[in-house]
């Protein structure tokens, strides 16, 4: 029976998870608007600004029409679309229909056939965001399991960027000494009862003696100033 309940337990936690991780992927693709929010980067033609392993997030939503000179977009190499590549846009050959030239930071010039002519048929996105070194683990697994684990990250992140901006909007200040915290306030009422340190009650006493003292040297004073005055 209980090997039944673990075989069940994990059947169903592998369920949970795989659901939840189409559910992100699927989510992930909607708001990017691309099959494929996430690129590796696998050449060094952007150094410095990208470098090998860097993961890519992609924004497909972004208009080709929007694209200016100097957007690093990820596109489909035109000569075969058999390959992903991912260059700074260079220039503006053509208007109507808009054409691109494409160029590799790193790259002395652009390559007829791989930067150019780019058009909407071959463009996927424009680079919206850039994760660091990322690419190092999901290079080890095949699309599109890389890719998720990707998505599985970043979904993980978002829930707890908002738990914790929840929590902060629901965090509430507790005045110590509000009346109706029964424990801090029988502390207070019992301060009364602590009995007083002795050196303190000693000292204390001492300083009073000394008052009255020069409160009795004051009225003495008073009194010799108002006999001499009805002398006079």
């Amino acid at each position: 029976m209980a090997k039944r309940s673990i075989s069940k337990g994990v059947i169903k936690d592998i369920i949970i998870v795989g659901v939840g991780v189409l559910v992100i992927w699927i989510g992930l693709q909607v708001a990017f608007g691309t099959q494929n929010p996430f690129y590796v980067v696998a050449s060094g033609s952007m150094i410095p600004v990208l470098q090998v392993y860097d993961v890519l997030v992609v924004q497909g939503h972004e208009p080709f029409e929007d694209i200016e000179i100097g957007d690093i977009i990820v596109f489909n190499r035109p000569s075969d679309h058999n390959r992903v590549i991912v260059h700074r846009v260079a220039s503006i050959i053509d208007e109507d229909p808009k054409t691109i030239r494409t160029k590799g930071d790193a790259n002395p010039a652009s390559i007829p056939g791989t930067d150019f002519p780019i058009t909407e048929e071959e463009y996927i996105g424009k680079v919206a965001y850039t994760i660091p070194q990322v690419g190092y683990v999901t290079q080890l697994l095949k699309p599109p399991i890389n890719y998720v684990i990707i998505a599985v990250v970043i979904g993980i992140m978002v829930v707890k960027q908002m738990t914790k901006k929840k929590s902060e909007k629901e965090l509430t200040f507790t005045d110590p000494l509000d009346s109706e915290n029964d424990d801090i306030s029988k502390e207070l009422s019992d301060m009364d009862k602590i009995e007083k340190d002795i050196e303190y009650s000693e000292h204390a006493k001492k300083l009073e003696d000394i008052e009255k003292d020069a409160e009795d040297t004051d009225k003495s004073i008073e009194g010799r100033k108002k006999d001499t005055k009805e002398k006079e």
